[in-house]
């Protein structure tokens, strides 16, 4: 099944091709349902290979196979990370499609074919990274993600605010795109490889017995910067909000749902393949490294959505905050930690998906995501507030949750103290979705003030613009169907039979040398998933009650100014981020 790696990439883009080339004259359905099966096809062949992905599978694209060891072809790998991540990109882009069908905004110029053939070039660049060989082709695939989310952020071209948003992101994102590309440059100018594995061997043979040198360090670190930028770690993470408080709802699905992801997925990914090896970074700097930058961004992260109005916003800092346990799950470097974070990653997915499209919802209906304006307006959307409660109590790590169990396993691997920031910042972030569920949907709590413009670039949500063709009375079924399938998916990730052995296979399968973990519930980790579950409900409680103990107007000031949406301060944080990274590192190259 070799062969069939490929058609993951080629498959959406030719399909993408297709709207283009047609869509000004097929009808908008028929584009539209095109692109829903192009998409849905995508996803059911990643799932089949991903069946079949043991041993892993290996192709060449275009017959161009090694000769004497070395290639300039292009090669793709079939095993289960990989896979896994185009199966969850494929699902998640078809989701993201069938929930925007027929309802979104007439496209510009009238073009039926636009928006699901962007939102395929998305799905292709995705799949491409997900399954990419060698680092030259990973930094294409890279960018065909950064691009077509450039424009889909700012898909609303007459919006000013949209553009502001997509020029921050493609900005930032192109700037970490350039640092990985230095990055492989370096590392080609040392080995003469550009495949992962091939790189992997050359820094080995080339470094002998005296480890590490500086040139390898510049390397990773500018690898590593391009994929923390894509990823929001802290301090690389400043577009984030931004772009997805002006993003189409659809899109923020596959922002917080995949895409970051993927930049930790790259992490750990390049890290395994290219500098594990003696020739690379000694494990106990990487170690330092990522836990660091995840601690801090889980903690940034976690402060910041308790103190967003702007529901979309609050979303996007909680992504953030778990992206920062994702990365201490992968920093630890242990093949418990991974299996947890591959469960953690899949049951966030959902929850995550789902919370966007209830909020997309809540502006569609009323022309509003400020949680303050939109205050006791929602209370006849009954099953809207199950859903977004439902995916609050999913974030906290509630079992059976797919994130409860995945945050179960990841926390036994991380050990006592860190799991102290995995419950704090699980009940954080689901306190902050649980609050905002009481005040729309319950009307709880005494009436927030106005609403007006926050200190700063942020803004408070209020007045948006419906992204339907003028508000919704009714709710599409094709909207609140999809997010229950996603809460769906994210609680059979915890309870469906073997899943968790499974994902845990694959994982070590390529992450560990075979080295199976053992992947269960344990009574440890369903206490400490409800621990923070009441916590989140705790601190939800003394929010609607006493409203200026813990949200006080003054409180996490410095860090909403640093939210300044001047693209320099973006970039000047992107260097200390960068700076940083190698400080981090540099006692193993000093050691050696």
């Amino acid at each position: 099944m070799n062969h069939l790696l490929p058609l993951l990439v080629a498959v959406p883009l030719l399909g993408a091709a297709l709207l283009v080339a047609g869509g000004r004259r097929l009808p908008r359905v028929a584009a539209e349902s095109v692109g829903c099966a192009v998409s849905a096809g995508t996803a059911a062949l990643a799932l089949v290979l991903l069946l079949n992905s043991s041993p892993p599978m290996t192709e060449w694209v275009g017959a161009r196979t090694p000769v004497n060891g070395h290639s300039v072809g292009i090669v793709v790998i079939g095993d289960g990370p990989g896979l896994g991540m185009a199966a969850l990109a494929s699902l998640l882009t078809s989701a993201a499609l069938a929930y925007s069908w027929h309802y979104f905004d007439e496209p510009p110029r009238r073009h039926a074919g636009s928006f699901p053939a962007l939102l395929l070039v998305f799905q292709a660049g995705m799949c491409g990274f997900a399954i990419a060989g060698d680092l030259f082709n990973a930094f294409v695939f890279f960018e065909l993600m950064s691009v077509v989310a450039y424009a889909l952020t700012g898909y609303r071209i007459d919006d000013p605010r949209a553009v502001q948003g997509a020029l921050t992101f493609g900005v930032i994102n192109s700037l970490g795109a350039y640092a990985m590309l230095m990055g492989i440059g370096l590392l080609y100018g040392r080995t003469g490889e550009l495949g992962m594995t091939q790189i992997g061997r050359g820094l080995d043979s080339a470094a002998g017995h005296g480890g590490p040198d500086a040139l390898v360090l510049a390397a990773f670190v500018l690898v590593s910067t391009g994929l923390l930028v894509k990823a929001a770690v802290a301090p690389f993470h400043f577009w984030l909000p931004d772009a997805h408080a002006v993003a189409p709802t659809p899109v923020c699905m596959l922002l917080s749902g995949v895409m970051v992801e993927l930049g930790v997925y790259g992490v750990w990914r390049v890290y395994a393949t290219v500098f594990s090896g003696p020739g690379g970074i000694p494990a106990p700097d990487l170690e330092r490294a990522l836990v660091v930058l995840g601690a801090l961004t889980a903690a940034v992260g976690a402060v910041m959505c308790w103190y967003q109005r702007h529901i979309k916003r609050l979303l996007a800092c909680s992504t953030i905050a778990h992206t920062g346990l994702f990365l201490i799950g992968i920093g630890v470097l242990k093949p418990e930690a991974d299996d947890g974070v591959a469960l953690y990653v899949l049951g966030h997915a959902g929850v995550k998906a789902a919370l966007f499209a209830c909020t997309g919802i809540l502006l569609d209906r009323y022309g509003s995501v400020d949680e303050h304006a939109l205050y006791g307006r929602a209370r006849k959307l009954k099953g809207v507030a199950v859903m977004f409660a439902a995916g609050a109590l999913g974030l906290a790590g509630l079992p059976p949750f797919g994130t409860a169990l995945g945050k179960s396993v990841t926390e036994e691997a991380v050990g006592h103290p860190l799991t102290v920031l995995y419950v704090a910042v699980s009940a954080v972030t689901a306190g902050a979705v649980l609050r905002v569920a009481a005040r729309v949907f319950l009307g709880l709590g005494p009436r927030p003030e106005e609403p007006r413009e926050s200190e700063g670039y942020e803004t408070t949500g209020s007045g948006e613009r419906p992204e339907t063709r003028e508000r919704l009375t009714r709710i599409p079924d094709t909207m609140t169907v999809v997010s229950a399938l996603l809460l769906t998916a994210a609680v059979a990730v915890g309870v469906a039979p073997g899943l968790a052995h499974v994902v845990a296979h694959a994982v070590n399968e390529t992450g560990s040398a075979g080295a199976l973990a053992s992947v269960r519930w344990t009574w440890a980790g369903a206490l400490l998933g409800l621990a923070s579950t009441v916590l989140a409900v705790g601190l939800a409680a003394v929010a609607l009650t006493r409203p200026r103990l813990l949200g006080g107007p003054g409180r996490a000031l410095v860090l909403r100014r640093l939210q300044s949406g001047h693209i320099g301060d973006y970039v000047a944080w992107l260097l200390v981020g960068a700076t940083l990274l190698g400080a981090l590192t540099l006692p193993g190259v000093l050691g050696g």
